[in-house]
C-alpha cells in the first residue's frame, strides 16, 4: 500500500475483500483484494458540508458507515465500479460514537452533555433509527460541557439481548458508596430501559469484558477483577435488579511471556506479565490488549475453581446451568456432593437434582413441541421454526448414571441409595414425556 500519510482508521470488509482507510477528516480511501480485480484506490468523501469524519464501521462485506461530527452517512461499496453509493443518511450533531458488531447498532453520543444517546440498526441494505434514550448522569452537572465519556459505555450481548454499560463512577443514593455498572436494555422495538445495575462497592479506575454473558468489572487499583451474571437472583426495587458479585474478587491468572531468540537465549526464565497495567485497552466482548508489550488476549471463566468458592450447591447450580462449557463441571459438583468426605444434606441434593431435572425437563418439552409441528407440515410450521439445541445444560440419566451415580453400585455403597432416590423422583415427572434423545 503506497504511503500516503498518517493513517487515523483502517478495517477491512466482513469478507476480507475490500480495505477502507482513512487519513484525512474529509475522506476515505477503499482498495480492493478481490482476485481478478483492479487494486487501484477509490475514495469517498463525506456528503455533509463542513463535516468532520469521526470514524467509519462496515456493517456487512459490502456496507459502510460514515460517523460524522454532523450525522451519519450509510453507503454501498460497489467495488466493480470502484465507487459507493449513498443508501441514507441523517443529520445529527454527534460527540462520540460507538459500534456493537454483534447487534449492528450504532451508538451515537449528542446533545452539549453527551448523555442522550441515538442509536440506529442496521440490517440489508437498511438504517433503522431507534428510540434515543438519555443515560442518568451521577449528579448535576456544574457546567454544560461534555459529561459522558466513551469510556465509561461500552455495548454487549447479554443472553441474546443487547445492553448498554454505563460505569457510573458515583452511586446516585446517599447511602450507597462507590461505583457502579448501569445496564439499559436495547431492544430492536420499543424504548431503552434501565434493567439492572451491577454494585462495586470501590472507587478508582476500572474496564468492562463480558465471557459467556457474565460482565466481568477489571479493577485496576487493587489488581483484581469481579464477576456478575444477571441471571441470578437479584435484589428488585420495582424499578431495577441490584446485582452483587457472585464470587469474591479474583485476580486474572499471570501470564509469562516467553523470550524469544537463539536457544541458548530463550533457555532463560520467562518474562511475568504485568497485570492491570495502564498501558491495558479493553474492547467487548472479551479482548484485553497490552499496549506497552504488545500483546492481545481473550479474557475466559474458568469454571472448575469456581465450585469451591461459592459454598451455595443451589447458588452455584443456577450459575454453572448458564455456562456453555458446564456439563462436566456439573457432573463434578453432583459426585463431590455425594462422595462420603463431602457429602451433603439429603435436602441441598433434591434442590440441585430439580434444576438439573428442571432444565432436562425443559428441552424434552421444546423437542416434542418442535416434533409436534414438523409432523403437522409445512402448513401449519412457523417458518422461523428451529429445532432446540441441546445445550451442555441438559444433564440426562445416562449422564447422571454413567459419571456420578454408578460409582455407588460399583462400590456397593449403600448411602447413595437415598440420593438415588431424589434424583429418580425429580425425573419421574421428566420421563413422562418421550425421550427422543
Amino acid at each position: 500500500m503506497e504511503d500516503k500519510g498518517e493513517v487515523k482508521c483502517i478495517k477491512f470488509s466482513l469478507e476480507n475483500k475490500i480495505l477502507a482507510v482513512q487519513r484525512t477528516s474529509k475522506t476515505v480511501d477503499f482498495s480492493n483484494f478481490i482476485p481478478d480485480s483492479s487494486q487501484l484506490e477509490y475514495t469517498q468523501e463525506c456528503k455533509t458540508k463542513n463535516a468532520n469524519i469521526l470514524g467509519f464501521c462496515w456493517t456487512s462485506s459490502t456496507e459502510i458507515v460514515f460517523i460524522t461530527d454532523q450525522g451519519i452517512e450509510f453507503y454501498q461499496v460497489l467495488p466493480e465500479k470502484r465507487n459507493l453509493k449513498l443508501l441514507k443518511s441523517q443529520n445529527i450533531n454527534v460527540n462520540w460514537y460507538m459500534y456493537c458488531p454483534e447487534g449492528a447498532v450504532i451508538l451515537l453520543s449528542t446533545t452539549v452533555l453527551g448523555n442522550v444517546l441515538q442509536p440506529f440498526y442496521f440490517r440489508a441494505g437498511t438504517m433503522s433509527k431507534l428510540p434515543k434514550f438519555e443515560i442518568e448522569l451521577p449528579a448535576a452537572p456544574k457546567s454544560t460541557k461534555l459529561s459522558l465519556s466513551e469510556r465509561d459505555i461500552a455495548m454487549a450481548t447479554i443472553y441474546g439481548q443487547l445492553y448498554v454499560l454505563f460505569l457510573r463512577h458515583h452511586s446516585r443514593t446517599s447511602n450507597s458508596t462507590g461505583a457502579e455498572v448501569v445496564l439499559y436494555h436495547l431492544p430492536r422495538e420499543g424504548a431503552c430501559k434501565k434493567m439492572h445495575i451491577l454494585k462495586l462497592n470501590r472507587t478508582g479506575k476500572f474496564a468492562l469484558n463480558v465471557v459467556d454473558n457474565l460482565v466481568v468489572v477489571h479493577h485496576q487499583d487493587t489488581e483484581t477483577s469481579v464477576i456478575f451474571d444477571i441471571k441470578l437472583r437479584g435484589e428488585f426495587d420495582g424499578t431495577v435488579t441490584f446485582h452483587h458479585p457472585v464470587l469474591p474478587a479474583r485476580s486474572i491468572q499471570p501470564y509469562q511471556i516467553p523470550v524469544a531468540g537463539p536457544a541458548p537465549v530463550t533457555s532463560q526464565s520467562p518474562i511475568p506479565c504485568k497485570l492491570y497495567s495502564s498501558s491495558w485497552i479493553v474492547f467487548q466482548p472479551d479482548i484485553i490488549i497490552s499496549a506497552s508489550q504488545g500483546y492481545l488476549w481473550n479474557l475466559q471463566v474458568k469454571l472448575q475453581p469456581i465450585v469451591n468458592l461459592l459454598p451455595d450447591k443451589g447458588r452455584l447450580m443456577d450459575f454453572l446451568l448458564q455456562r456453555k462449557e458446564c456439563k462436566m463441571v456439573i457432573l463434578s459438583v453432583c459426585s463431590q456432593m455425594l462422595s462420603e468426605s463431602d457429602r451433603a444434606t439429603l435436602p441441598v441434593i433434591a434442590t440441585v437434582f430439580d434444576k438439573l431435572n428442571h432444565e432436562y425437563k425443559k428441552y424434552l418439552d421444546a423437542e416434542q413441541s418442535y416434533t409436534t409441528a414438523v409432523e403437522a407440515g409445512p402448513s401449519r410450521c412457523s417458518p422461523l421454526l428451529k429445532r432446540p439445541v441441546r445445550t451442555q445444560a441438559v444433564v440426562d440419566q445416562s449422564d447422571m448414571y454413567t459419571h456420578v451415580l454408578s460409582v455407588f453400585t460399583e462400590k456397593k455403597v449403600g448411602d447413595g441409595a437415598s440420593s438415588q432416590r431424589s434424583y429418580l423422583q425429580g425425573t419421574e415427572e421428566s420421563s413422562r414425556t418421550p425421550n427422543v434423545i
